[in-house]
């Protein structure tokens, strides 16, 4: 099975609600979509959203990426030489890795299609269905509280909520607010997206321990690059730490393992560059007994679909955080998971099970042969 050609998409598909973080505010989720046709027919999908806060990567990095520097690297290569074709891209390319996770992706799609497979079966098997936590966007405490009474009332039994963006103590706020509105029976899980520093954290996590606040885990509580302080927050509370920012690749994830600087490790697919270094960041924290998360960008389904499969397919992938296509306004894909409340079901077509793209949030395309 040799690859003919790789179509590129521009798509942008507005959100329902601003998603606000410590790092970014979002309206509308802009991405790359790629398609990858093999010469017998089998098509792949996959997507790479610019998280120029997280990864660096803009639309036109992503194209360029992709039909500059990639293309003499997938055109005609066989798909039998899967590990050749990912070492390429490697040599090929430093960092771009949300262009490397879209091209990844499609390549996995392919090769799950051909095999008669879902992607998850093809990878591990391991789920055939998961469930989703909903993220709570930060804003004032009764804003927050309300979102999430919100999410709970849709039948959300896990969130994720954002803080890390101003005062310490206004975070604690928003905490305590949320849990008095929806009660002791949710998980609570925190994502400061490195808005504190190693000591206020410390502060503020042990606070909310005395509180009886019942935090799940709190997500990289401090810059990215701060593996000392992301381990000192780790060893001065009982609150289970992500790593997030900090792991993009296997690499990042044994530095982090060895050092015992988190408790556990976020991975995503377009931090990592795709499914087959995830894979070794997962089986690498397997080896330390340390269970991850799967989380996304502001992605549509395309992407979370292939995130989804993959997280299904390991055992020690047991958190995932896969809200963002709920936040769209329009559906892009046609197959792919589905969304019944909080779970996600995978579906039992082969490959992703993607078929067909809505073209109405398509703005522009370009095809490399």
């Amino acid at each position: 099975m040799n690859i003919n050609s790789i179509d590129t998409f521009r798509a942008a598909i507005p959100l329902h609600t601003p998603f606000k973080t410590a790092l970014r505010t979002v309206t509308v989720a802009e991405t790359i979509l790629v398609k990858i046709t093999c010469d017998n027919g089998v098509t792949g999908w996959g997507e790479a959203p610019p998280t120029h806060v997280i990864t660096g990567d803009s639309l036109a990095g992503v194209e360029f990426a992709i039909n500059g520097i990639m293309k003499p690297i997938i055109i005609g290569a066989s798909l039998d030489q899967r590990e050749y074709i990912f070492e390429m891209i490697g040599k090929g390319l430093i960092g771009n890795y949300s262009a490397k996770a879209a091209v990844d992706m499609a390549l996995y799609d392919c090769l799950a299609q051909q095999a008669g497979m879902t992607l998850s079966a093809f990878l591990g098997g391991y789920k055939e269905s998961i469930e989703t936590d909903y993220t709570v966007s930060v804003n004032t405490p009764e804003e927050m509280a309300h979102d999430a009474q919100l999410y709970v009332q849709d039948g959300f039994s896990i969130l994720k909520v954002k803080v890390g963006k101003d005062l310490i103590e206004t975070d604690i706020k928003r905490i305590q607010a949320i849990r008095k509105q929806i009660g002791p029976n949710v998980k609570i899980r925190l994502d400061a997206n490195q808005g504190w520093k190693a000591k206020e954290a410390v502060r503020a996590i042990q606070k909310m321990e005395d509180l009886g606040l019942d935090i799940e885990l709190v997500e990289q509580p401090v810059k990215a690059s701060d593996l000392e302080g992301l381990r000192h927050v780790t060893s001065y509370t009982d609150t289970l730490i992500m790593a997030d920012e900090s792991v993009f690749t296997s690499i990042d994830a044994k530095k982090v393992l060895e050092t015992g600087a988190a408790d556990l490790i976020n991975i995503k697919l377009m931090k990592a560059g795709g499914i087959h270094e995830a894979i070794k960041i997962a089986k690498l924290a397997a080896i330390y007994n340390v269970e991850c998360m799967v989380g996304s960008m502001i992605e549509t389904k395309i992407g979370i679909t292939a995130a989804a499969h993959f997280a299904a397919s390991q055992p020690n992938i047991t958190r995932y955080d896969f809200d963002a296509p709920l936040m769209l306004t329009g559906d892009i894909l046609q197959g792919g998971i589905e969304y019944d409340q909080s779970n996600i079901n995978l579906g039992s077509d082969p490959g992703l099970g993607i078929i067909g793209i809505n073209e109405k949030f398509i703005q522009s395309k370009n095809t490399v042969k």
